[in-house]
């Protein structure tokens, strides 16, 4: 049983989340959150899997309620997933650095919300394929002097061509068709790219490739 602590201010929005998670068999909701410090409170409490995450709160922001419960050592495990109505490139790009492993829009279809709860659980990043675009792009324009990640210099020539496609928005069997490999061993060199790293996710996988100038799109 994946199980969901719900953070928005509004009942309503809640109590739709609610109705649509507890009606599947593998998913439960475990508590309700209408402050971004209550968020926080109950993340540590209860421990969910996933904590659905509005962003404008009462109180601490959802963007910080996210940063504190990644970094909160009793809430390991506990991964967020911004769910908001405003797809700004500044909330994209600051919900992946504060930690969060997804990011979807509240127009966004039931079964996607089921779907992100779900491949998020299981350890993956899941951003909506709009934002993925819009992330990659305000990364692109804010990362203009080079930083190199720790560890960058570890990776096999191998496992940094995987990181440059994982950077282009490819999935693992996309990268496996290019580079002739299967998908579980894409997804191996995918891992060990992270743990070397220090990627929480896929997603912040992107954000370290462009900031460490793995890819570069074409600015001069």
């Amino acid at each position: 049983m994946i199980r969901v602590l719900l953070a928005d201010d509004q009942a309503l929005v809640r109590g739709g989340f609610r109705a649509l998670i507890d009606a599947e068999t593998d998913l439960s909701v475990v508590g309700e959150a209408s402050t971004g410090d209550e968020a926080v409170w109950l993340a540590t409490e209860l421990l969910p899997d996933v904590v659905l995450m509005d962003i404008r709160m009462p109180g601490s922001d959802g963007l910080t309620a996210t940063r504190r419960i990644v970094e909160d050592p009793r809430a390991g495990g506990v991964r967020v997933v911004v769910v908001t109505t405003f797809e700004l490139d500044e909330y994209v790009a600051e919900a992946i650095r504060a930690g969060a492993s997804g990011f979807l829009v509240k127009d966004t279809e039931p079964a996607d919300l089921l779907r992100a709860v779900r491949v998020v659980a299981a350890g993956d990043a899941l951003l909506s394929p709009t934002v993925t675009r819009r992330l990659l792009a305000t990364v692109a324009r804010a990362t203009r002097e080079v930083v190199e990640a720790p560890g960058l210099g570890d990776l096999t020539p191998r496992e940094r061509e995987v990181l440059a496609l994982v950077a282009e928005g490819l999935s693992n069997d996309e990268i496996g068709a290019r580079m002739f490999l299967s998908p579980l061993t894409v997804k191996t060199h995918v891992l060990r790219a992270m743990a070397k790293v220090g990627a929480r996710d896929r997603a912040q996988l992107v954000v370290i490739a462009y900031e460490s100038g793995v890819v570069r799109p074409g600015w001069a």
